[in-house]
């Protein structure tokens, strides 16, 4: 949990443990975006560093048997790129891992969100602006997810195949093997 001081107001705020390291120095300004969260008997904000951790938060919690507490516990254990990359390949494992979380309710959430993620969402974005990142997604994307199934083939889980494909500084002209390549090597390593 994080203090944040809006004019004279302190605001108890929950926060995966993934943000408490991101976090500017005390006394620094911080952006957080919030999910206020009512009760009969409270009223709970969580936090989160950006929109798209927001978005998997609520997606989270329209999963039965997830609530506030187990979302943010599954947001602590897993960032929510390993996250969706783990509903898109079906890694109950992965995701039971987080406190609370038993392989049954990990099940339900694949289940459940699997259609609500897409492989898009789990490799990065590659250039600043959405037209050089659409146009750069539609040379890269069939390299990338040749050298993906590539990779889970050889026998990687596809969380770390995931991971290897994410670190290659892939160019436009990169083919399916060099993109291979190039996530071998980090592997390696």
């Amino acid at each position: 949990m994080i203090v944040v001081e809006g004019g004279a107001v302190g605001y108890n705020i929950h926060v995966p443990l993934s943000l408490l390291e991101q976090l500017p120095p005390l006394g620094s300004q911080v952006r957080i975006y919030t999910y206020l969260k009512v009760q009969e008997d409270a009223m709970t904000l969580y936090g989160f560093g950006s929109r798209q951790d927001l978005k998997m938060f609520r997606q989270l919690l329209g999963v039965n048997g997830v609530g506030p507490k187990g979302a943010l516990a599954i947001l602590s254990a897993l960032n929510p790129a390993d996250l969706r990359l783990a509903i898109l390949s079906g890694d109950a494992k992965a995701i039971s891992k987080a406190p609370g979380i038993g392989l049954k309710t990990a099940q339900r959430l694949i289940l459940d969100l699997k259609d609500k993620v897409s492989m898009e969402d789990v490799l990065p974005s590659l250039a600043e602006d959405a037209p050089a990142r659409e146009a750069k997604q539609a040379g890269l994307g069939p390299a990338a997810k040749e050298a993906l199934d590539a990779l889970v083939a050889l026998g990687y889980s596809p969380m770390e195949a995931a991971k290897a494909v994410r670190r290659v500084d892939a160019a436009e002209s990169m083919t399916s093997e060099e993109v291979l390549k190039a996530s071998l090597r980090y592997l390696a390593f």
